[in-house]
Protein backbone atom coordinates (compact mmCIF):
# COMPACT_ATOMS: atom_id res chain seq x y z
CA UNK A 1 0.00 0.00 0.00
CA UNK A 2 1.45 3.63 -0.77
CA UNK A 3 2.18 5.55 2.51
CA UNK A 4 -0.22 7.94 3.48
CA UNK A 5 -0.08 11.56 2.91
CA UNK A 6 1.17 13.70 5.72
CA UNK A 7 -2.09 16.09 7.36
CA UNK A 8 -0.18 18.86 7.27
CA UNK A 9 0.28 18.93 3.18
CA UNK A 10 -2.76 16.88 2.45
CA UNK A 11 -5.34 18.45 4.80
CA UNK A 12 -6.02 21.65 3.85
CA UNK A 13 -7.50 21.94 0.88
CA UNK A 14 -9.87 19.36 1.21
CA UNK A 15 -10.77 20.58 4.89
CA UNK A 16 -11.10 24.25 3.54
CA UNK A 17 -13.28 23.01 0.88
CA UNK A 18 -15.79 21.52 3.69
CA UNK A 19 -15.58 24.68 5.57
CA UNK A 20 -16.69 26.54 1.96
CA UNK A 21 -19.81 23.63 1.38
CA UNK A 22 -21.02 24.26 5.30
CA UNK A 23 -21.03 27.99 5.21
CA UNK A 24 -22.90 27.83 0.96
CA UNK A 25 -24.98 25.04 1.41
CA UNK A 26 -26.28 21.76 3.45
CA UNK A 27 -23.91 19.10 3.97
CA UNK A 28 -25.24 16.02 4.81
CA UNK A 29 -23.88 13.26 6.96
CA UNK A 30 -24.18 9.71 7.57
CA UNK A 31 -26.31 8.05 10.24
CA UNK A 32 -26.02 5.23 12.05
CA UNK A 33 -22.91 2.83 11.98
CA UNK A 34 -22.51 0.62 15.25
CA UNK A 35 -25.79 -0.99 13.85
CA UNK A 36 -25.10 -1.83 10.51
CA UNK A 37 -21.76 -3.06 11.79
CA UNK A 38 -22.87 -5.78 14.61
CA UNK A 39 -26.08 -6.31 11.35
CA UNK A 40 -22.52 -8.26 9.71
CA UNK A 41 -22.47 -10.54 12.47
CA UNK A 42 -18.74 -10.17 13.15
CA UNK A 43 -17.70 -12.92 15.23
CA UNK A 44 -15.39 -12.95 18.49
CA UNK A 45 -12.13 -13.55 17.10
CA UNK A 46 -13.06 -10.16 14.72
CA UNK A 47 -13.38 -8.55 17.98
CA UNK A 48 -10.50 -10.26 19.37
CA UNK A 49 -12.45 -11.43 22.43
CA UNK A 50 -13.83 -7.96 23.10
CA UNK A 51 -17.28 -8.50 22.52
CA UNK A 52 -19.06 -4.93 21.29
CA UNK A 53 -15.59 -2.54 20.83
CA UNK A 54 -16.34 -2.01 17.13
CA UNK A 55 -13.35 -0.32 17.02
CA UNK A 56 -11.71 -3.24 17.18
CA UNK A 57 -13.41 -3.89 13.87
CA UNK A 58 -10.79 -1.12 12.01
CA UNK A 59 -7.68 -3.55 12.10
CA UNK A 60 -9.29 -7.03 11.96
CA UNK A 61 -12.37 -6.03 9.56
CA UNK A 62 -11.43 -3.10 7.82
CA UNK A 63 -13.50 -4.69 4.72
CA UNK A 64 -16.94 -4.48 7.32
CA UNK A 65 -16.43 -1.15 8.23
CA UNK A 66 -15.35 0.01 4.70
CA UNK A 67 -18.87 -1.39 3.25
CA UNK A 68 -20.74 0.31 6.05
CA UNK A 69 -18.84 4.11 4.97
CA UNK A 70 -19.57 2.99 0.80
CA UNK A 71 -23.28 2.21 1.92
CA UNK A 72 -23.49 5.82 3.20
CA UNK A 73 -21.57 7.57 -0.01
CA UNK A 74 -24.02 5.44 -2.42
CA UNK A 75 -27.10 7.47 -1.32
CA UNK A 76 -25.07 10.66 -2.13
CA UNK A 77 -23.99 11.90 1.33
CA UNK A 78 -21.13 14.43 1.74
CA UNK A 79 -19.72 12.80 4.51
CA UNK A 80 -19.08 10.13 6.59
CA UNK A 81 -18.40 9.89 10.42
CA UNK A 82 -15.07 7.49 11.01
CA UNK A 83 -15.70 4.49 13.77
CA UNK A 84 -14.04 5.53 16.51
CA UNK A 85 -16.77 6.74 18.70
CA UNK A 86 -15.15 4.25 21.19
CA UNK A 87 -11.67 4.92 20.72
CA UNK A 88 -10.84 6.89 24.05
CA UNK A 89 -9.59 6.36 27.37
CA UNK A 90 -12.81 6.05 29.11
CA UNK A 91 -14.13 3.30 26.52
CA UNK A 92 -11.15 1.52 25.78
CA UNK A 93 -10.14 1.40 29.15
CA UNK A 94 -13.66 -0.94 30.01
CA UNK A 95 -11.51 -3.39 27.43
CA UNK A 96 -8.20 -2.79 28.97
CA UNK A 97 -6.86 -1.48 25.93
CA UNK A 98 -6.50 2.26 26.70
CA UNK A 99 -2.98 2.15 24.91
CA UNK A 100 -4.81 1.42 21.37
CA UNK A 101 -6.51 4.68 21.43
CA UNK A 102 -4.26 6.42 18.78
CA UNK A 103 -3.98 3.03 17.03
CA UNK A 104 -7.76 2.70 16.49
CA UNK A 105 -8.38 6.05 15.56
CA UNK A 106 -5.92 6.59 12.99
CA UNK A 107 -7.35 3.00 11.23
CA UNK A 108 -10.98 4.03 11.58
CA UNK A 109 -9.59 7.60 9.87
CA UNK A 110 -7.86 5.78 7.33
CA UNK A 111 -10.27 3.23 6.20
CA UNK A 112 -12.80 6.59 5.64
CA UNK A 113 -10.42 8.18 4.24
CA UNK A 114 -9.75 5.66 1.38
CA UNK A 115 -13.73 4.78 0.52
CA UNK A 116 -14.01 8.78 0.37
CA UNK A 117 -11.11 8.84 -1.98
CA UNK A 118 -13.05 6.79 -4.18
CA UNK A 119 -16.03 7.75 -4.46
CA UNK A 120 -15.17 11.33 -4.81
CA UNK A 121 -12.75 9.74 -7.70
CA UNK A 122 -15.63 8.18 -9.19
CA UNK A 123 -18.69 10.68 -8.98
CA UNK A 124 -16.85 13.52 -9.19
CA UNK A 125 -18.55 14.38 -6.05
CA UNK A 126 -16.38 16.00 -3.40
CA UNK A 127 -16.06 13.76 0.18
CA UNK A 128 -15.42 14.26 3.58
CA UNK A 129 -14.89 12.41 6.84
CA UNK A 130 -15.78 13.54 9.77
CA UNK A 131 -13.40 11.73 12.87
CA UNK A 132 -15.90 10.89 15.40
CA UNK A 133 -14.70 11.69 19.04
CA UNK A 134 -17.13 10.12 21.14
CA UNK A 135 -17.87 10.73 25.27
CA UNK A 136 -16.50 7.66 26.64
CA UNK A 137 -18.51 5.97 30.12
CA UNK A 138 -16.58 8.04 32.38
CA UNK A 139 -17.92 11.72 33.75
CA UNK A 140 -15.31 13.87 34.86
CA UNK A 141 -17.96 16.38 36.68
CA UNK A 142 -18.83 12.99 38.63
CA UNK A 143 -15.88 12.11 39.93
CA UNK A 144 -15.32 9.26 37.57
CA UNK A 145 -11.92 10.28 35.89
CA UNK A 146 -9.05 12.46 35.85
CA UNK A 147 -10.41 16.01 33.62
CA UNK A 148 -6.39 16.01 32.64
CA UNK A 149 -6.22 12.15 31.94
CA UNK A 150 -9.78 12.45 29.71
CA UNK A 151 -7.70 15.56 27.42
CA UNK A 152 -4.71 13.72 26.91
CA UNK A 153 -5.98 11.17 25.79
CA UNK A 154 -8.64 12.77 23.58
CA UNK A 155 -5.56 14.43 21.99
CA UNK A 156 -4.30 11.16 21.16
CA UNK A 157 -7.64 9.99 19.55
CA UNK A 158 -7.15 13.42 17.06
CA UNK A 159 -3.81 12.99 16.49
CA UNK A 160 -4.54 9.65 15.10
CA UNK A 161 -7.77 10.89 13.68
CA UNK A 162 -5.43 13.78 11.90
CA UNK A 163 -2.60 10.86 10.83
CA UNK A 164 -5.62 9.09 9.26
CA UNK A 165 -6.43 12.20 6.71
CA UNK A 166 -9.94 12.96 8.97
CA UNK A 167 -11.15 16.36 7.66
CA UNK A 168 -13.04 17.79 10.65
CA UNK A 169 -12.84 16.54 14.13
CA UNK A 170 -16.79 15.69 15.72
CA UNK A 171 -16.84 15.89 19.25
CA UNK A 172 -19.90 14.21 19.71
CA UNK A 173 -23.15 12.38 21.73
CA UNK A 174 -21.37 14.46 24.46
CA UNK A 175 -23.40 15.05 28.22
CA UNK A 176 -20.98 16.49 30.77
CA UNK A 177 -19.68 19.77 29.77
CA UNK A 178 -16.65 18.75 31.64
CA UNK A 179 -16.29 16.19 29.10
CA UNK A 180 -16.52 17.89 26.33
CA UNK A 181 -14.23 20.74 27.20
CA UNK A 182 -11.84 18.13 27.81
CA UNK A 183 -12.89 16.30 24.47
CA UNK A 184 -11.97 19.93 22.37
CA UNK A 185 -9.22 20.85 24.21
CA UNK A 186 -7.95 18.04 23.54
CA UNK A 187 -8.68 18.21 19.71
CA UNK A 188 -7.25 21.65 19.64
CA UNK A 189 -3.90 20.30 21.17
CA UNK A 190 -3.66 17.83 18.29
CA UNK A 191 -4.56 20.40 15.74
CA UNK A 192 -1.36 22.38 17.55
CA UNK A 193 0.91 19.41 17.75
CA UNK A 194 0.45 17.84 14.30
CA UNK A 195 -0.11 21.51 12.37
CA UNK A 196 -3.52 20.87 11.05
CA UNK A 197 -6.04 22.84 10.87
CA UNK A 198 -9.28 21.39 10.77
CA UNK A 199 -12.77 22.47 11.96
CA UNK A 200 -13.74 21.26 15.22
CA UNK A 201 -17.64 20.60 15.53
CA UNK A 202 -19.26 19.93 18.68
CA UNK A 203 -22.73 17.96 19.18
CA UNK A 204 -24.29 17.83 22.45
CA UNK A 205 -27.02 15.10 23.32
CA UNK A 206 -30.19 16.77 25.21
CA UNK A 207 -32.51 14.07 26.82
CA UNK A 208 -36.39 13.82 26.79
CA UNK A 209 -35.88 15.57 30.31
CA UNK A 210 -34.97 18.80 28.55
CA UNK A 211 -31.52 18.97 29.42
CA UNK A 212 -28.11 17.50 29.13
CA UNK A 213 -28.01 14.17 31.24
CA UNK A 214 -26.25 15.95 34.03
CA UNK A 215 -28.44 18.66 33.95
CA UNK A 216 -27.18 21.32 31.68
CA UNK A 217 -29.76 23.20 29.55
CA UNK A 218 -29.37 23.98 26.18
CA UNK A 219 -28.52 27.63 26.90
CA UNK A 220 -25.39 27.17 29.18
CA UNK A 221 -23.89 24.17 26.96
CA UNK A 222 -23.34 27.43 24.49
CA UNK A 223 -22.05 29.70 26.83
CA UNK A 224 -19.52 27.25 27.95
CA UNK A 225 -18.73 25.69 24.55
CA UNK A 226 -18.59 28.63 22.19
CA UNK A 227 -15.43 30.28 23.57
CA UNK A 228 -13.42 26.75 23.65
CA UNK A 229 -13.32 27.74 19.43
CA UNK A 230 -15.25 25.46 18.12
CA UNK A 231 -16.45 25.85 14.38
CA UNK A 232 -20.02 24.66 14.95
CA UNK A 233 -22.65 23.25 17.16
CA UNK A 234 -25.31 20.95 17.29
CA UNK A 235 -27.74 18.34 18.60
CA UNK A 236 -27.00 14.11 18.07
CA UNK A 237 -28.62 11.21 19.76
CA UNK A 238 -31.18 10.45 22.51
CA UNK A 239 -34.48 12.02 21.01
CA UNK A 240 -35.61 12.11 17.24
CA UNK A 241 -36.16 15.62 15.90
CA UNK A 242 -39.24 16.66 17.46
CA UNK A 243 -37.93 16.52 20.71
CA UNK A 244 -34.79 18.54 19.16
CA UNK A 245 -36.69 21.22 17.54
CA UNK A 246 -36.85 23.84 21.11
CA UNK A 247 -33.11 23.39 21.47
CA UNK A 248 -32.56 24.13 17.84
CA UNK A 249 -34.55 27.08 17.61
CA UNK A 250 -32.32 28.33 21.06
CA UNK A 251 -29.30 27.97 18.98
CA UNK A 252 -30.43 29.30 15.67
CA UNK A 253 -31.19 32.66 17.95
CA UNK A 254 -28.11 32.90 20.07
CA UNK A 255 -24.99 30.88 18.33
CA UNK A 256 -22.59 32.57 16.26
CA UNK A 257 -21.53 29.46 14.94
CA UNK A 258 -23.17 27.51 12.54
CA UNK A 259 -25.59 24.57 13.45
CA UNK A 260 -25.75 20.68 12.68
CA UNK A 261 -28.49 18.28 13.70
CA UNK A 262 -28.39 14.53 13.81
CA UNK A 263 -31.53 12.69 15.46
CA UNK A 264 -31.86 9.51 16.11
CA UNK A 265 -35.45 7.63 13.68
CA UNK A 266 -37.70 8.89 16.97
CA UNK A 267 -37.59 7.76 20.39
CA UNK A 268 -37.01 4.17 21.07
CA UNK A 269 -39.95 1.29 21.01
CA UNK A 270 -39.30 -1.67 23.15
CA UNK A 271 -40.66 -4.72 21.83
CA UNK A 272 -40.31 -8.23 21.97
CA UNK A 273 -36.80 -8.39 20.00
CA UNK A 274 -35.62 -5.07 21.44
CA UNK A 275 -35.58 -1.32 20.50
CA UNK A 276 -37.11 0.16 17.73
CA UNK A 277 -36.90 3.24 16.00
CA UNK A 278 -40.24 4.27 14.50
CA UNK A 279 -39.30 7.76 12.11
CA UNK A 280 -39.39 6.23 8.38
CA UNK A 281 -37.25 7.67 6.16
CA UNK A 282 -39.57 10.60 4.69
CA UNK A 283 -40.31 11.66 8.06
CA UNK A 284 -36.82 12.56 8.83
CA UNK A 285 -36.10 13.81 5.72
CA UNK A 286 -39.23 16.22 6.29
CA UNK A 287 -38.06 17.35 9.65
CA UNK A 288 -34.57 17.93 8.28
CA UNK A 289 -35.78 20.30 5.31
CA UNK A 290 -38.00 22.16 8.08
CA UNK A 291 -35.22 22.36 10.13
CA UNK A 292 -33.02 23.73 7.25
CA UNK A 293 -35.58 26.29 6.19
CA UNK A 294 -36.15 27.60 10.66
CA UNK A 295 -32.98 27.49 11.88
CA UNK A 296 -30.49 27.54 9.32
CA UNK A 297 -28.96 24.72 9.50
CA UNK A 298 -25.58 23.18 7.82
CA UNK A 299 -25.10 19.99 8.70
CA UNK A 300 -27.28 17.16 9.05
CA UNK A 301 -27.57 13.42 9.09
CA UNK A 302 -29.01 10.93 11.46
CA UNK A 303 -27.53 9.02 14.30
CA UNK A 304 -29.30 5.81 16.29
CA UNK A 305 -31.68 3.92 13.83
CA UNK A 306 -30.97 6.05 10.92
CA UNK A 307 -30.32 3.84 7.76
CA UNK A 308 -28.56 4.48 4.39
CA UNK A 309 -32.37 4.82 3.05
CA UNK A 310 -32.95 7.81 5.70
CA UNK A 311 -29.68 9.71 4.82
CA UNK A 312 -30.92 9.10 0.52
CA UNK A 313 -34.23 10.91 1.35
CA UNK A 314 -32.57 13.81 3.25
CA UNK A 315 -30.08 14.31 0.64
CA UNK A 316 -32.75 14.28 -2.22
CA UNK A 317 -34.62 16.64 0.37
CA UNK A 318 -31.96 19.23 1.47
CA UNK A 319 -29.86 19.02 -2.09
CA UNK A 320 -29.32 22.58 -3.16
CA UNK A 321 -30.86 24.84 -0.33
CA UNK A 322 -28.04 26.92 1.29
CA UNK A 323 -28.53 27.23 4.91
CA UNK A 324 -30.69 30.61 5.77
CA UNK A 325 -29.54 33.62 7.76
Amino acid sequence: MASQPTPATASPNRADALRTALATRVVVADGAMGTMLQAQDPSMEDFQQLEGCNEILNVTRPDIVRSVHAEYFAVGVDCVETNTFGANFAALGEYDIPERVFELSESGARIAREVADEFHESTGQERWVLGSMGPGTKLPTLGHAPYVKLRDAYQQNAEGLIAGGADALLVETTQDLLQTKSAILGAHRALEATGANLPIICSVTVETTGTMLLGSEIGAALTALEPLGIDMIGLNCATGPAEMSEHLRYLARHSRVPIACMPNAGLPVLGKDGAHYPLTASELADAQETFVGEYGLSLVGGCCGTTPEHLRQVVERVRGLAPSE
